[in-house]
């Protein structure tokens, strides 16, 4: 009675057959899923991207990049002033934030034992969560201030401090990945660590440096709030870092909350401008971080 109420086994391929349906199943929802996530992650930035595509691209004219602003409410006109501050402030905000981030990923990752370590490592974490506009604030009260009056100069510092924990944190990461091989065959050779860390560790992680750098430069390109307080702006074209200067985020600021149809729409063809360069330096830092063959 036992054996014949027994059920025949079942042949091994339905098995795998109905694990392998089970699979496909999963691996179409999963895949759904991406793909809903991507979308949702991508379609606020075409539509950021569209709307200043179809508001601002009429305002880009050689007078846009030629000119300085017009008077209040009248056309014509261009942020001229704007786009040379921002590239004078980028230039010393960038120069501050490549040597003290370079640096200080450099010790972070080259002597992990130095009794300062732990310091180093606070600061940089606790610079990296002060918000734009207190680093604005403390800026105007240690160099605005004392100096006596508004500066690119200021402007350049505000930025180039934001820059600096990106750039310690990419540099950090990027040195922990060069093997421990290629630091020991360079101290085999005599070399003290100081030039091992120069000639050949630096060189082998150059490329995810860089990124770091143009990524950190995208992030703080579009900051207005430290510049409210340490550049302030000019209507004139300027380049003397000792001197007021415009920047593209505070013309699109001034131009966003301006009653007149002329200022909001240079507001939008400078946010246009610069969403365009922040997307091209991204795309530059995955250029530079591609894999080499």
């Amino acid at each position: 009675m036992a054996v014949s109420q027994m059920k025949p086994p079942q042949p091994a391929s339905l098995g795998r057959a109905g694990l392998s349906g089970s699979r496909k199943t999963k691996n179409a929802v999963m895949g759904y899923l991406i793909g809903l996530g991507t979308i949702v992650v991508v379609a606020p930035l075409i539509l950021i991207f569209g709307f200043l595509l179809i508001k601002g691209v009429g305002a880009l004219d050689a007078n846009f990049f030629l000119h300085t602003p017009a008077p209040e409410g009248e056309k014509g006109g261009g942020l001229a002033n704007a786009i040379t501050g921002s590239l004078l402030i980028l230039s010393m905000a960038a120069a501050l934030g490549i040597l003290v981030g370079v640096a200080g990923g450099v010790f972070l990752a080259e002597y992990p034992r130095h009794r300062l370590m732990p310091i180093t490592r606070m600061l940089s974490d606790v610079l990296s969560g002060i918000p734009a506009i207190v680093m604005g604030l403390v800026v105007y009260a240690l160099v605005v201030r004392p100096m006596g009056h508004f500066s690119a100069l200021a402007g350049g510092i505000a930025l180039g401090l934001l820059m600096v924990p990106i750039v310690v944190r990419t540099t950090e990461e990027v040195l922990k990945l060069v093997p421990l091989s290629v630091r020991e065959a360079g101290l085999a050779l005599g070399l003290p660590q100081w030039k091992v860390i120069l000639s050949i560790v630096l060189p082998a992680a150059g490329s995810g440096i860089i990124t770091g750098v143009l990524l950190a430069l995208s992030r703080v390109a579009g900051e207005a709030a430290p510049l409210l307080f340490t550049a302030f702006g000019s209507n004139l074209v300027n380049f003397n870092p000792l001197n007021p200067t415009s920047a593209l985020p505070l013309e699109i600021f001034k131009g966003a909350t301006s009653a007149y149809d002329e200022n909001q729409r240079l507001a939008q063809a400078g946010a246009l401008l610069l969403i365009t360069l922040i997307f091209i330096t991204s795309m530059l830092a995955r250029f530079a971080n591609r894999p080499r063959r």
